[in-house]
């Protein structure tokens, strides 16, 4: 390879050793080339392995780093999504969790968040660490925690006692006996349904990047599709209608991506047919 290729390589090492990780733009502007050369330089380094590059895209494009620069990956939690940005942020602040301890909606949101959570497994269960987190600090730090458990000085655990000893209090009322009784089963549920369409993806070598929303009936994935990515609502019900369609078109709009439903059941007649209409329509015009 020429010479002027090795040196524009070693620029951009340099740069990233110096600055921290970076974002493709401001590795161009570096080495003071045309994004697409800049990509074809950084990608012959990500191939000797002399960069690394995140999972986490920030817009579109990914973060560049070299190796021990991982604790600055932090200063680009920043723009994490929603649910993504509240798992990060759980898991920083707790260190490690247990996954079947979480919602269904944070452990998608974990699995998503490949830079920042990193998954091992103690016994049967799964658990999480916090990416700059050792394996080895953290169960020695639980068998800790177990020990001083009668003491109530550790700080997780005060937190658990705290939420025990107020439920009581709310279940006095009736409102919130109604949302005592109901949560649990509307969890069991939720958890059901995401489990069926996370197998169901995989199953088509779908890749789930985030998770957009959350509720009781309706789940928003952005998701990727043999290189392409697009929005996925999945409906916890056999029926859906006309309206439901329209809204996720809306939403799927507002990411500017194409967008595929799942349901429970078989799309109504009617809007089947209305699709198949549509697919060869090339203009409706008004006459005046």
């Amino acid at each position: 390879m020429p010479q002027n290729a090795e040196l524009i390589k070693e620029k951009i090492v340099n740069f990233i050793s110096q600055n921290g990780p970076s974002l493709p733009v401001q590795i161009a502007k570096a080495a003071q080339l045309d994004g697409i050369f800049a990509a074809a330089f950084v990608s012959e380094l990500l191939g000797e392995k002399k960069v690394k590059m995140t999972n986490m895209r920030v817009g579109t494009s990914p973060v560049y780093f070299i190796k021990g620069q991982e604790a600055q990956l932090e200063n680009y939690a920043q723009y994490l999504k929603s649910k993504e940005k509240e798992a990060y942020l759980h898991l920083r602040e707790m260190r490690f969790l247990k996954d079947s301890e979480q919602e269904p909606a944070i452990r998608v949101a974990l699995n998503a968040i490949k830079d920042f959570a990193i998954p091992f497994q103690k016994g049967s269960e799964k658990y999480w660490r916090y990416f700059i987190e050792p394996e080895k600090e953290i169960e020695e730090e639980k068998k800790v925690e177990i020990k001083e458990i009668p003491k109530e000085e550790v700080p997780i655990k005060s937190v658990v006692i705290t939420e025990k000893v107020e439920k009581p209090k709310r279940q006095i009322k009736k409102p919130a006996k109604t949302s005592a009784k109901s949560s649990p089963a509307n969890k069991k549920k939720e958890e059901k349904f995401l489990e069926r369409v996370k197998e169901f993806l995989s199953k088509d070598s779908v890749e789930i990047l985030s998770v957009e929303g959350f509720g009781k009936e309706e789940l928003t994935l952005k998701v990727r599709v043999k290189g392409e990515e697009q929005i996925l609502i999945a409906y916890n019900k056999k029926k859906i209608s006309d309206k439901e369609v329209i809204k996720a078109a809306k939403k799927a709009s507002e990411f500017k991506l194409k967008y595929s439903i799942l349901s429970l059941g078989e799309l109504p007649k009617k809007i089947s047919d209305l699709i198949e209409a549509l697919q060869n329509m090339k203009d409706i015009e008004k006459i005046y």
